[in-house]
Order: C-alpha cells, then structure tokens, then sequence
C-alpha cells in the first residue's frame, strides 16, 4: 500500500510517499503525480517514508526526469534511505536523478 501527500508551494512540488511502490501501487502513483504538474517547475520527492521501491517504481522516476528535463523543470530526491540508495547506486540511477 501507498500513501502520497503532495504539497505545492509556488512552483516547487513536494512530493512525500509512504509505503511501498511497487507494481501494484506505481500506476495510481503516477497518474496521480501527473495530475499535480501544472506550474510545477521543481519536484521535491521525499523518500523518508517510503520502504521499498520495486523496478515498476524506479521507472516512475525515470520517466518523471525525462517528462520534467524536456520542459526545463527538475526533480530531486531527498531522505533516501540506506537501502534504497544502495538499489539506486546498483541499476545506475544516482546517473540519471539527483539525490540529496
């Protein structure tokens, strides 16, 4: 399960999951990101909550920095776990995202 809170402070996003995002909960969470782009010329994404991310997940992400680079916008990562960070530094993701 997932549970997403957006917050939108002039045109920065800020985007907290909580939960798992995987292939059951990765769909609903991106369409619902989508939902929340309009103006957004920065995304915050908040892992401190997040306990697992799956592939499905990691592609959510993917697609969301190259949707938000061909409109000049950007995406960070904060708050990411150990655990996390050690997946994101094994497919090569630290490469594509920012994380900080």
């Amino acid at each position: 399960m997932l549970n997403t809170t957006f917050e939108l402070n002039d045109t920065t996003l800020t985007v907290k999951p909580v939960g798992e995002l995987d292939s059951m909960t990765s769909p609903a969470f991106e369409a619902e990101l989508r939902q929340h782009l309009t103006g957004v010329a920065s995304i915050i994404v908040d892992f401190e909550k997040l306990n697992y991310i799956s592939s499905a997940g990691l592609r959510v992400f993917l697609a969301m920095e190259q949707s938000l680079k061909d409109r000049n916008a950007e995406m960070k990562l904060i708050h990411v776990s150990e655990h996390i960070m050690e997946i994101f530094d094994l497919v090569g993701f630290l490469d594509v995202v920012t994380v900080e």
